[in-house]
């Protein structure tokens, strides 16, 4: 391979290289996929906004499905690092903080890596639900770890609880990142704090 072809194969447009090329239309196509979700993003708009052209997203990653998968697994990659780091801090309170915390960090800049994970548009059966569903269940299992022993703790163990309790984890988490897209100025470090004072007051008894 001659040093020109070396060169070309590393730069994208506009004498961008090319990973880092691919990391800017990954950045603009998660954002679209996660404002629109999968059944309605559009590949000509994630295009425009990244300067590049139709054709070279096809180059970089095969087909719409292919950039949407890329999409998929740089978050949930991180999210699930992220959860399953927070697994060792002992405690189920503890644990749940560190899972918050972990989760933050891991969406800092990029609420919207939650939402192609857990995109309601994505068709079923369907190559993309299964990809995303994968990472859905990896933390969704870890959440049922901590709800597990959250009602062993308190020697409750009827499934309808489990199930209720894994519902309203999920929709706290759920509810907390849509909160933090609409309150962007936060740092995770920050959110973190305003997830433990809101917890700890609500455990608090009343006077």
């Amino acid at each position: 391979m001659t040093g020109g072809e070396t060169a070309a194969n590393r730069a994208g447009t506009k004498g961008v290289p090319r990973e880092q090329r691919e990391q800017q239309i990954l950045d603009i196509a998660t954002a679209e996929f996660g404002d629109r979700g999968y059944a309605n993003a559009s590949l000509a708009d994630i295009a425009s906004a990244a300067g590049v052209s139709k054709p070279l997203i096809y180059t970089y990653f095969g087909s719409r499905d292919g950039l949407h998968a890329a999409c998929v697994r740089r978050a949930g990659d991180g999210l699930v690092a992220a959860v399953a780091a927070a697994q060792g801090v002992p405690g189920a309170s503890g644990r749940a903080l560190a899972t918050l915390s972990g989760i933050f960090t891991a969406l800092d800049g990029r609420t919207q890596n939650w939402r192609v994970i857990y995109d309601q548009t994505l068709p079923r059966p369907s190559a993309a639900f299964d990809h995303a569903r994968g990472y859905q269940e990896a933390l969704n299992g870890m959440g049922a770890s901590g709800v597990d022993e959250v009602l062993d703790a308190a020697g409750v163990s009827a499934p309808e609880d489990h199930s209720l309790l894994l519902a309203w984890w999920f929709s706290i988490v759920s509810t907390t990142i849509s909160w933090w897209r609409e309150h962007p100025g936060y740092t995770p470090e920050q959110m973190t704090e305003h997830c433990l004072r809101v917890f700890t007051a609500i455990r608090q008894p009343s006077p």
